[in-house]
């Protein structure tokens, strides 16, 4: 009887680690770096707004809404995406590093001095 207990609860824990792959419908990592770039930066949208009642509802929805169309992904497939690549510490970190960097050659590009014609390099 113990050997069999001891092969079911094998076979139980073999079962639990095993590693499933993403669910169908997952948006790969690049187009989620991509898209939550894009989504961060709508986040801070919203926050310029004067604050009027449901105003946050009202422009955060429509933007959200434009944002899922021109990325082709439903509000669904995204929450089930980021759901599964926030189980997955690895990936998650390696999606928001690719977010970091984007924002950070977003800002760099708009804080970039203009080059001048004409004036000498510094020596």
């Amino acid at each position: 009887m113990q050997k069999y207990l001891s092969l079911f609860f094998s076979v139980l824990l073999f079962a639990a680690c095993k590693q499933e792959g993403p669910p169908p419908n997952t948006i790969d990592e690049k187009k989620m770096v991509k898209l939550l770039t894009d989504l961060h930066i709508a986040d801070g949208e919203l926050y310029t707004i004067t604050p009027v009642n449901d105003s946050l509802y009202k422009y955060g929805r429509e933007k959200y809404v434009t944002l899922f169309k021109n990325y082709h992904v439903s509000e669904d497939q995204f929450k089930k995406s980021y759901r599964y690549y926030a189980l997955q510490p690895e990936k998650i970190q390696a999606i928001y590093d690719g977010v970091s960097k984007a924002l950070k050659a977003k800002l760099d590009s708009i804080n970039k001095k203009p080059i001048q014609k004409n004036a000498l390099p510094p020596q």
